[in-house]
C-alpha cells in the first residue's frame, strides 16, 4: 500500500511539474540564447517539457490534421502537441488521485474520461464560436457592403473587417486576407471559412461573391440582398426556437428525472438503491433502462430538432 501511495504522489508531482513548466514556456518565441550556435538554453525542467512536447508532435505526425482542425474550429491557439501533453498530465493526475484515495477503478475511470471531457470541451467551444459568428454575419455583410460603396476593393474590405470587426469574424476574415496575400485564391479561402464555421448563410455569401467575380455587377447590392435574406431567416429561426423551447425543456426534464431520483435514493435509502449494483437482476434493469433511455433520447431529439 505504501508503494502505491508513493507512486501516486510521484505521478501527481510529475503531472504538476509538466503543467507548471508548460505554462511558463514562452509561446511562439525563440529565446536569444537558442539562436546562438553552440549555446544550450533553458533549464532541465524546460528541456524535459520541450522533449515531451516534441515526442507528442512525433506521435501526432501523420494523424494530426483532424486534431488541428478541431483546435481551429474551437479558436484555441495552444499548439496541439502542448495540449496533448497537458491532457496526458491531467490523466496521470486523475489516476494518481484514485490511488491516493484507495479507489483504483475510479482512478482508471477518471483517467479514461479526462480526454473525452477535453474533446467535449473543445466541441462546446467550437459550437459557441460558430454561434457567435452566425450572430455577427448580418453586421459583417453591412460593413462589407458599406466598404465596397466607399470605393474599397473586396480584398481591402475584408482586410478592414479583419482589423476592425469583432472576433471570431475578424479572425476568420483576417486569415482569409493573409492567405490571399500569399497567393491563394479568395474563393478557396472563403470556402475554408465555410467548412470551419459550418454556416449555411455564409456559404450563400461565398457563392454570391464567386458568381459576382465571374459575371460582374454591383457586389454591394448583392450583399445587401443576401443580408436581408439572412435577417429574415434569423427571424424565422428565432420563432421556431421559441415554439420548440417548451418541447426542449420537457425533454431535458424527462432525461434528467431518472438521475435525479437515483441521486435522491442514494441519499435517502442507500440500501434500497444498492440492489441495482449488487444483484444480477439489478444489472439487467440498469442495462434495459440505459437502452430505453437511449431510444427515448434519440426520439425526443428528433422531435424537438426542427428543420426549416
Amino acid at each position: 500500500m505504501n508503494g502505491l501511495l508513493i507512486a501516486a504522489w510521484s505521478l501527481i508531482g510529475v503531472a504538476s511539474i509538466i503543467l507548471f513548466v508548460l505554462m511558463l514556456l514562452p509561446q511562439h518565441k525563440v529565446p536569444l540564447e537558442r539562436r546562438r550556435i553552440g549555446t544550450a538554453g533553458g533549464s532541465t525542467l524546460s528541456r524535459a517539457a520541450e522533449a515531451a512536447t516534441n515526442a507528442a508532435e512525433k506521435f501526432l505526425s501523420g494523424r494530426g490534421n483532424s486534431f488541428s482542425a478541431i483546435l481551429e474550429e474551437a479558436g484555441v491557439t495552444t499548439p496541439l502537441k502542448e495540449l496533448v501533453v497537458l491532457v496526458f498530465s491531467a490523466c496521470m493526475a486523475m489516476f494518481a488521485i484514485g490511488l491516493v484515495t484507495g479507489q483504483l477503478l475510479l482512478g482508471i475511470l477518471m483517467a479514461l474520461i479526462t480526454p473525452v471531457l477535453a474533446r467535449l470541451a473543445l466541441s462546446v467551444m467550437a459550437g459557441r464560436r460558430r454561434a457567435k459568428f452566425e450572430s455577427q454575419l448580418d453586421e459583417t455583410l453591412q460593413m462589407l457592403a458599406g466598404s465596397l460603396r466607399a470605393g474599397y476593393s473586396l480584398p481591402q474590405a475584408l482586410a478592414t473587417i479583419g482589423q476592425e470587426g469583432s472576433a471570431p469574424t475578424s479572425l476568420e476574415l483576417a486569415r482569409v486576407t493573409n492567405e490571399v496575400r500569399v497567393g491563394r485564391s479568395m474563393q478557396d479561402a472563403l470556402n475554408d471559412v465555410v467548412d470551419r464555421m459550418r454556416n449555411e448563410d455564409f456559404f450563400w455569401v461565398t457563392q454570391a461573391i464567386g458568381i459576382n467575380r465571374e459575371v460582374g455587377g454591383n457586389l454591394a447590392d448583392v450583399l445587401d440582398g443576401v443580408s436581408k435574406t439572412i435577417r429574415q431567416r434569423a427571424e424565422i429561426r428565432g420563432q421556431v426556437k421559441s415554439l420548440a423551447a417548451d418541447g426542449q425543456l420537457s425533454a431535458i426534464i424527462l432525461m434528467a428525472l431518472p438521475f435525479a431520483v437515483a441521486g435522491f435514493l442514494f441519499i435517502a435509502s442507500p440500501s434500497y438503491i444498492s440492489l441495482l449494483f449488487t444483484d444480477p437482476l439489478g444489472w439487467a434493469a440498469l442495462a434495459a433502462g440505459a437502452v430505453m433511455m437511449s431510444v427515448g433520447g434519440i426520439w425526443l431529439y428528433k422531435i424537438i430538432n426542427l428543420k426549416f
